[in-house]
């Protein structure tokens, strides 16, 4: 998938000291996913996947990557626009 066909289609930034730093809609291919979060970690800024909190109380992811190589591609693109 070219980076073309992933685009950032709303960020909301946040201010604070909060680890949480932005969530993110992603528009894949004319597909929009809701929820990707950039998260100032103890490595520095990363991009989570979408996910829900289950009955039990338990975080669940909700959209995987089908490959290492797309993955890359979503925080490539998320980091920017979040860096922008």
């Amino acid at each position: 998938m070219k980076d073309s066909l992933i685009q950032v289609s709303r960020i909301y930034r946040f201010d604070g000291e909060s680890k949480l730093k932005a969530f993110a809609d992603v528009a894949l291919a004319g597909i929009v996913v809701k929820g990707f979060s950039v998260v100032n970690g103890s490595k520095g800024l990363f991009v989570s996947m979408p996910r829900h909190l289950g009955k039990d109380g338990k975080w669940y992811s909700t959209v995987y990557p089908t490959t290492k190589e797309l993955k890359e591609q979503l925080s490539s693109v998320i980091l920017s626009a979040y860096k922008e």
